[in-house]
């Protein structure tokens, strides 16, 4: 059905809802991009496509146009290899906030792969309580916990350990004569899979100045998956959390209980 008509244009109600899927598509990928090196990236791309034409349709130039146009042809391969952490980011959002993901369905599948993929629930309690310890005596830490993401390939990046959770092993980890108190710690269901373990930085470039790269780290790890990672500074001993790519620094014990708590 025809809501009206712009010049020769037959206007239907579809046809404005595909407007408007695609628009919010678009400034879907723009948060994506914004205040990173991606946007750069992609604004060359669209200097490369501008150059493209205007030497093919314009000037007539065939040589550069044929270089150009090879490069332009395997575009959507360049596009999924130079952007994939973005398109990773944007799957999880997608996967997380979509009405399929919270449909009953997905909600019971997601519920299986736990149970099956976890012997139990990891204890938030003794990480609550050696991150107030280590904030404290300003040891520095970085502990990822994860949720529905394997986190396999940053395990083996450390030591493995398949140790249980407890606020002892954990300030010893991170104590700072510790071999092992450099790197990240990676948790799965209560159990320590491994530490030492290096993890992505993220390249916002709108992270503070003060935070190092524990935050970056941390960051770095929330935006490439759905892991939580909790950061307790060596500088001030205060403790900040990384979830979905945001980073909620200074927090209290008490609200680290609740984000976990609800998060987990």
């Amino acid at each position: 059905m025809d809501l009206f008509k712009l010049g020769f244009l037959d206007v239907r109600l579809l046809d404005l809802i595909d407007i408007l899927l695609v628009a919010f598509l678009i400034y879907k990928l723009y948060e994506l991009i914004k205040g990173g090196v991606a946007m750069n990236i992609v604004i060359g791309l669209l200097s490369i496509y501008f150059i493209w034409w205007l030497c093919v349709n314009a000037l007539e130039m065939r040589l550069i146009g044929a270089v150009l146009g090879q490069f332009i042809g395997v575009g959507v391969i360049a596009l999924i290899i130079v952007f994939q952490q973005e398109v990773r980011r944007f799957l999880i959002m997608l996967g997380t906030n979509s009405f399929l993901a919270n449909s009953r369905f997905a909600q019971k599948l997601k519920n299986w792969s736990i149970q099956t993929g976890k012997e139990n629930q990891t204890d938030i309690s003794p990480i609550v309580k050696a991150c107030v310890n280590m904030g404290k005596t300003k040891t520095g830490a970085l502990i990822v916990i994860s949720r529905n993401t394997d986190l396999k390939f940053f395990a083996t990046t450390g030591d493995l350990m398949e140790a249980e959770v407890s606020k002892r092993l954990i300030e010893s980890i991170f104590f700072k004569n510790s071999p092992m108190h450099d790197g990240a710690i990676i948790i799965s269901g209560n159990r320590i899979k491994a530490a030492r373990c290096v993890l992505p930085v993220t390249d916002n470039p709108d992270i503070p100045a003060q935070y190092g790269m524990r935050h970056r780290a941390g960051l770095g790890i929330s935006e490439q998956t759905d892991a939580i990672a909790v950061i307790v500074s060596e500088e001030t001993g205060r403790i900040s959390i990384a979830i979905d790519g945001e980073l909620k620094p200074d927090i209290s014990a008490e609200e680290l209980q609740s984000v976990l708590e609800k998060e987990l």
